[in-house]
């Protein structure tokens, strides 16, 4: 464990506190409205996503990654969703069944995981055919100047909040076999220029395919 993990834990909620409040944390609200069934939340940080579930979630499991993290969730959980689980987990070895859950939830994660491909993987296995992957992560700009400006910058991204600011991370999710169902092009706001570009959306699982029946 880095003394960088551990100042990021320590002082994370006070970096992102002005970007939650100009409009991140309504986005959340929107992104979670309406979740239902068993829910399953990557990288769940310090537990930000927690005021906006809903009584139509018949379970929530939380994952982090990072044990600096993973005792503030704790605390998090305990005093706003006791009846969460929370456990020590990456992404990208996620320690369920196939097909466990009916929703997962990354926000602003999936630009952090070390693997990408594989967390993504991870996702769709433990989702139920048709299940949803609900997302905001910041990205990889359309702009082919903000996009340099995001090459440049990117040793320092990942000094400051441990992420890599321009992963094309929409192409990946298709690319793991998701079906965007949803998707808009979103900014964070008061964040640095290479850090600002975002998406949020909902993403599907495969369904199950059928054989067809036997010729009679």
């Amino acid at each position: 464990m880095s003394l960088r993990t551990k100042f990021f834990a320590l002082t994370y909620d006070r970096q992102m506190a002005t970007t939650e409040r100009a409009g991140l944390s309504a986005l959340r609200e929107r992104l979670l409205m309406g979740t239902s069934g068993d829910v399953l939340e990557i990288g769940a940080g310090t537990g930000a996503n927690l005021p906006y579930y809903g009584g139509a979630v018949a379970s929530l499991t939380l994952t982090e990654a990072q044990p600096p993290m993973l005792r503030r969730l704790e605390r998090s959980a305990t005093e706003q969703y006791p009846s969460a689980a929370v456990l020590r987990a990456p992404a990208e070895d996620l320690p369920f069944p196939d097909h466990s859950f009916d929703v997962a939830v990354s926000t602003l994660v999936l630009c952090g995981v070390d693997d990408q491909a594989r967390a993504l993987r991870e996702l769709r296995r433990v989702l139920r055919p048709g299940g949803r992957l609900l997302f905001i992560e910041h990205v990889r700009a359309a702009d082919a100047r903000t996009a340099r400006l995001q090459d440049r910058m990117n040793w320092l991204n990942r000094i400051v909040v441990c992420c890599d600011c321009n992963r094309p991370t929409l192409e990946s999710i298709k690319a793991a076999g998701f079906t965007v169902t949803q998707i808009t092009d979103t900014v964070l706001p008061k964040t640095p220029k290479f850090v600002r570009p975002a998406i949020a959306g909902s993403a599907a699982a495969p369904a199950l395919v059928r054989s067809p029946p036997p010729n009679g």
